[in-house]
């Protein structure tokens, strides 16, 4: 994948930049995997707003991923790549010797005519699930599991992977993207490989109206709302009110804890900020 610029004959094209897509071999998704989205503009079922800024966008279908990788040991073969407005990664189609056909997230290096598999005698090669007790230490990873059999659900962003450190006993270590090291069950799944698209970080969105055609709507800072309406509100020409750090509901948020402790938090060997002690 390559990133595409344009020369700027308007003020909004000078910074925007976009993938050349290149790397798509199909543009219409597979009807049978297909779902329609509803939107919610961040509404709950009453109607009421719980995630400010969000509304509009560009129509879309959900692509249904395999997140589970659960048909072991049996091959598939890559039959395209495709692109996926759910996510940042891409998508690829695997067509299973039985005839049957689930999208997984492509990871580097697999291209149309790949053959992939899952289970515990898969190959170590990129698009290959397996549990972590059948990998070696070192590989790199993305799709984890956290509970076995419930499916990946650690890394699967664009251009992120995982690394499994060390296996001791029932568990294995792994370095998070963040540098968090972890212990996950062994028998967990995971994806061998670093997830693709890995240039989505370098995009530019460029300008406003893009944002909108994602779904998402302008974000106010505090600062230039009036008192009455934020408590970073109010003030003189560009200096806020005299309210420390925090939320329109007035909840501090620089180094107020938010977050309750969980009982599973034995399981982080390393922070992700080395100064906080386990």
């Amino acid at each position: 994948m390559a990133i595409k610029v344009f020369k700027p004959y308007t003020q909004s094209r000078r910074m925007m930049s976009v993938s050349d897509f290149s790397d798509i071999t199909k543009t219409t998704p597979e009807k049978s995997l297909i779902s329609i989205i509803k939107k919610k503009g961040g509404r709950n079922n009453t109607g009421q707003v719980m995630v400010r800024f969000r509304g509009g966008g560009h129509k879309r279908f959900y692509r249904k991923i395999d997140f589970k990788r659960n048909k072991i040991n049996v091959q598939a073969q890559v039959e395209t790549i495709e692109y996926d407005p759910n996510r940042s990664s891409r998508i690829a189609l695997l067509k299973y010797q039985d005839g049957e056909k689930r999208y997984i997230l492509q990871p580097v290096g697999v291209k149309v005519g790949d053959l992939l598999m899952s289970g515990p005698e898969a190959e170590i090669k990129s698009g290959n699930a397996l549990p972590l007790a059948n990998m070696p230490v070192g590989t790199f990873i993305h799709n984890i599991e956290l509970i076995p059999g419930k499916g990946g659900q650690l890394v699967r962003s664009a251009g992120a992977s995982a690394q499994l450190l060390a296996k001791e006993g029932e568990y294995a270590h792994i370095r998070m993207p963040s540098g968090e090291i972890r212990l996950l069950l062994i028998n967990c799944y995971a994806t061998v490989g670093q997830v693709g698209n890995v240039d989505h970080e370098n995009i530019i969105i460029g300008s406003a109206g893009r944002n909108r055609h994602l779904g998402k709507k302008s974000h106010v800072r505090g600062t230039a709302m009036n008192s009455v309406d934020h408590p970073h509100g109010g003030g003189r020409g560009r200096s806020k009110g005299g309210n420390q750090p925090r939320s329109p509901w007035n909840q501090p948020s620089k180094g107020f804890k938010t977050r309750p402790k969980k009982i599973w938090d034995w399981v982080i060997v390393s922070h992700r900020n080395k100064n906080k002690k386990r």
